[in-house]
């Protein structure tokens, strides 16, 4: 019974790691972290949804639209939400230029939206997608024996 469990749980971790994608940010770092992204927010996708929900103000509903209807991956749907936020300008308006330019990548829809690489606003982007990205690691290691 073991070893058909440890079978299917190894063609699953395999079909993970596998699973990479090309976020076609300019900067392989960045696509890095958007995969970690998008790792963790499969495995448990309503977390995922709840998160963003709290974070961006954003209704489920709507996540689920850019999920199933503009086939964005979950990573894609937080990196619109934080290219939104940084931008100043609508998450609608960040999905409208993703719809036109997404076969140029999110590096060129963040140029369009007035952040360009080396800015500042690129530097908070890269920082709060590694963070995102680091979430969720060496879970029992947080909160353990406080330094002051």
């Amino acid at each position: 019974m073991r070893k058909p469990v440890i079978f299917v749980f190894l063609l699953f971790l395999a079909a993970i790691s596998n699973a990479q994608i090309s976020f076609n940010t300019g900067n392989a770092e960045f696509d890095a972290d958007l995969n970690k992204i998008n790792v963790n927010a499969k495995l448990d996708f309503g977390a995922f949804k709840t998160d963003l929900n709290l974070s961006y103000n954003i209704s489920e509903k709507k996540i689920d639209y850019l999920s199933v209807s503009m086939k964005m991956e979950p990573a894609e749907i937080y990196l619109a939400l934080e290219l939104s936020k940084i931008s100043g300008k609508p998450v609608d308006d960040v999905v409208e230029i993703y719809k036109v330019h997404k076969n140029k990548g999110w590096g060129y829809i963040a140029k369009q939206l007035g952040i360009k690489p080396g800015s500042p606003e690129f530097h908070e982007l890269k920082g709060n997608i590694k963070n995102k990205g680091s979430k969720g690691k060496n879970k029992g290691a947080q909160g353990k024996g406080k330094k002051k």
